[in-house]
């Protein structure tokens, strides 16, 4: 998900990308296609462009990182990173505690 708000919703960014590649012959060439359609539902171009793109890569037809694998990934990631922070908080706690020990021991 971008972080600006999602103004289309899948089902026209997915009817969007079928058009474009479906009246791909119509035109010259992609790009034209991609222009025409998106003036008639109101993006841009390049967002469109984007839409054909990652679309692409998600039916396995370009190379590239599919969305559902991108996501897993990223959640990975974030998660791995709140591991990492809650072992550095215990590791810390840990040697609070074990100072204080010694301490209370000490005396």
């Amino acid at each position: 998900m971008s972080k600006t708000t999602d103004k289309f919703s899948p089902e026209v960014r997915e009817r969007a990308v079928r058009l474009v590649l479906d009246t791909e012959g119509q035109h010259g060439s992609r790009w034209q296609s991609i222009v025409s359609i998106a003036a008639k539902i109101g993006c841009s171009a390049h967002t469109l462009n984007d839409w054909v793109k990652k679309a692409k890569v998600d039916s396995g037809a370009r190379a590239g990182v599919p969305t559902e694998l991108a996501e897993r990934m990223k959640a990975l990631e974030r998660e791995n990173r709140e591991l990492r922070q809650a072992n550095e908080i215990l590791r810390k706690a840990s040697a609070y505690f074990a100072m204080a020990e010694l301490d209370r021991r000490s005396k």
